[in-house]
């Protein structure tokens, strides 16, 4: 795609959502202060115009640019970038709302995210309908997107969901054949967990990745299509939690290092019921440190 197509496709995007901002009947600013805005030229500009005219979304008439209705999904244009992966964007995008940047209830400037993010508007806007089922965003009713955030509701809610998927995963676990592969991971799993908590005070830092890894192990056990979806939300969520609050974070690394450990030699036994209640206890555990944690971002 030659460059100047590339800059007509993004400022013609970019001025889509300038309009999903403005009200129908809303006048457009000036040919030069969108050309400065949107750092393009005069000739772009008008071209982007021309295209919004042509699609019934302003009417434009001399300098006179009045909005006729806010533009949807399908009127965004493909720009040709660098891909990246659905799921590094998914990550990018979940990394950046986990860090609480921004209050809930925020309006989405697909532009800045799109730069921020890599990827074109038109990808984003895609990747934000498909985002949209985890309820951490929603359309906004006048166009566009508003981010919902990560709440303490939200926070219970997934909980909740992760106890369900997590407790029948141990349920399927101590049922399979001595021949799984898990059974492998689990004795690397319990190597690794024996080995930080000897090193726990210089490297207690490590526990939110290993806590990540025995988690995703375990739950790989399950196959259920609709659960999948929110596999990957849960683990960030519950990832990142250890690092919201460093308030004694190598005793609780350390506790959960236990905790882990238990689990892992209930499973190993094939005792489904101590399993669970080691299972549980971890899983409450987590729950209240993830509370305590949200209580120290006023954006929660």
């Amino acid at each position: 795609m030659a460059r100047t197509d590339e800059r007509f496709r993004e400022a013609y995007n970019t001025l889509l959502d300038t309009c999903a901002s403005l009200r129908s009947g809303a006048s457009l600013p000036a040919e030069s202060a969108l050309s400065k805005q949107l750092e393009v030229s005069r000739t772009v500009i008008r071209s982007a115009l021309s295209r919004l005219d042509e699609t019934g979304i302003i009417q434009w008439n001399g300098r006179e640019k009045r909005l006729l209705r806010a533009p949807t999904d399908t009127d965004y244009i493909e720009v040709q970038t660098e891909a990246i992966s659905n799921e590094e964007l998914e990550q990018r995008f979940l990394d950046w709302v986990l860090r609480f940047d921004v209050p809930p209830r925020t309006p989405l400037n697909v532009s800045d995210l799109s730069r921020r993010f890599e990827v074109s508007a038109h990808a984003l806007h895609e990747f934000l309908a498909s985002l949209s089922r985890f309820g951490l965003v929603q359309r906004r009713p006048k166009g566009g997107w508003q981010l919902l955030g990560f709440t303490r509701e939200y926070a219970v809610e997934l909980f909740e969901l992760r106890t369900m998927v997590e407790l029948n995963a141990i349920s399927q676990l101590v049922a399979l054949p001595e021949e799984h592969p898990i059974w492998h991971k689990l004795d690397q799993l319990e190597r690794d967990h024996l080995r930080l908590a000897e090193q726990i005070d210089r490297h207690y830092h490590d526990f939110s990745v290993l806590d990540e890894r025995f988690h995703t192990i375990l739950g790989s056990v399950t196959r259920n299509r609709f659960i999948d979806q929110f596999k990957r939300v849960i683990s960030l969520v519950f990832h990142y939690h250890y690092q919201w609050d460093k308030k004694d974070e190598r005793e609780r690394n350390e506790a959960a290092i236990q905790e882990h450990l238990r689990m892992i030699r209930a499973i190993r036994t094939r005792d489904e019921k101590a399993a669970l209640a080691a299972a549980r206890d971890h899983l409450n555990t987590s729950k209240k440190t993830l509370l305590s944690s949200l209580k120290t971002h006023a954006h929660a």
